[in-house]
């Protein structure tokens, strides 16, 4: 949930400094200073939608889904997932997380080991 409030404060806050970016071009005088912000409200704005949580998929990011241990998946795996011998320590969480891939795809998924 902290996520999602923090992609949408920072989207709102590049909205707004644009449109200061596009009022201080109407004035006139500061152009640059005016591309110049609304150079930097485009890339938080973008920043903001492109964002992504941990370890997670599109699929689970988009339908909200809360993040599972380590910030990997939670819920079942889809079973065209085989799980590797890839596996890492999470530096935030110090969890043990597996790569499960479908091997037609190359699509990967993250889940802590228990």
């Amino acid at each position: 949930m902290l996520h999602s409030t923090i992609r949408v404060l920072t989207f709102g806050v590049g909205a707004l400094l644009f449109l200061a970016g596009l009022a201080v071009l109407g004035v006139g005088g500061a152009t640059v200073a005016g591309i110049e912000t609304i150079v930097i409200a485009s890339v938080m704005m973008v920043a903001a939608v492109l964002q992504r949580s941990g370890y997670r998929s599109e699929v689970a990011e988009r339908s909200n889904e809360p993040p599972g241990p380590g910030g990997g998946e939670s819920g079942p795996l889809d079973p065209r997932f085989a799980p590797t011998t890839e596996a890492f320590v999470d530096p935030t969480s110090h969890l043990l997380m597996r790569v499960h891939e479908d091997p037609k795809t190359g699509e990967r998924r993250y889940r802590a080991e228990s």
